[in-house]
């Protein structure tokens, strides 16, 4: 349509040379092969980065947790994404069992209880080789379950709180909030299986005894009178 609208605009009848005429219509053909023509950007696939939020089967964004990917262990109740670039059938968010195993699309059941974010990603790579040319494989810890401590008695908040970082008994307690009228903060204790640690806090918060401010681990209890 272009075109016929500049032919009727041409008056050849005027005296204007016929090859000026020609290289009107040229120019025009340029122009128009020119908007054309796709980016060269466009329809180019980005190399996969690392990501700090995804998506839960619910459809709901979550940050995924702050582990170490080279040093955390999985462990059972942990909440775990799978991405395989350029496969969405293979990736997606998995719950670690009980029994320490979790379900892969193609590859089945595989033991991840003890393995690392990256070590399990190496893995499900050499797995997932089987069936697809040289797989790209990310693994996340969505939600850390498997590693937890217990607070409790006279302080503003109480129950179970997830073991993501290596924390402190003070650090624990700064979480918990600000502790009651009665609580007595120079008997705090933790509880780990059948030992028992004395944590004076208005002693630790002045710099004295600070050999008392030990690290939590999974399943301690700290109970504040």
């Amino acid at each position: 349509m272009t075109l016929n609208f500049i032919a009727g605009e041409m008056n050849f009848s005027n005296g204007r040379p016929a090859a000026l005429s020609i290289l009107l219509v040229f120019l025009t053909l340029i122009s128009l092969a020119g908007q054309q023509r796709p980016s060269s950007e466009q329809g180019r696939e980005a190399p996969p980065r690392q990501e700090q939020s995804q998506s839960s089967p619910g459809g709901e964004t979550n940050v995924a947790a702050p582990v170490d990917p080279k040093t955390y262990k999985i462990g059972p109740e942990d909440v775990l994404l799978i991405r395989v670039w350029r496969e969405p059938e293979l990736s997606g968010a998995v719950a670690v069992r009980p029994d320490g195993m979790v379900t892969v699309p193609l590859v089945g059941d595989i033991q991840v209880n003890g393995l690392s974010p990256e070590g399990l990603g190496a893995r499900l790579k050499d797995e997932f080789a089987r069936f697809v040319n040289n797989p790209i494989v990310q693994v996340y810890v969505q939600s850390v379950r498997s590693k937890k401590y217990y607070v409790s008695g006279q302080i503003a908040r109480t129950g179970e709180f997830p073991l993501i970082v290596p924390t402190t008994v003070l650090e624990a307690l700064a979480k918990a909030g600000n502790f009651t009228d009665f609580a007595n903060r120079k008997k705090i204790v933790v509880i780990r299986g059948d030992k028992r640690f004395i944590f004076n806090y208005n002693d630790v918060i002045k710099g004295k005894k600070t050999e008392q401010n030990i690290y939590l681990e999974n399943g301690d209890f700290i109970i504040v009178p």
